[in-house]
């Protein structure tokens, strides 16, 4: 992704950076979508201690 950041000074140091909005929301979309697999793998690493159930079973039960 090709970003176009303005970076705003105060005091002769960087303090801010500005974004045109779609890239602030694709930038966002990026991070949710990191938070969403950091989730999936951490669950995923709980869930290796449980024990499993067939689909067959879950569906039979149903």
């Amino acid at each position: 992704m090709k970003l176009h950041p303005q970076i705003l000074e105060k005091e002769g140091k960087n303090e801010f950076v500005v974004l045109p909005y779609e890239e602030y929301q694709a930038l966002m979309e990026l991070m949710h979508d990191y938070e969403d697999l950091r989730d999936l793998r951490e669950a995923k690493e709980e869930s290796k201690k449980d024990k499993s159930i067939p689909l067959e079973k879950i569906i039979s039960n149903l």
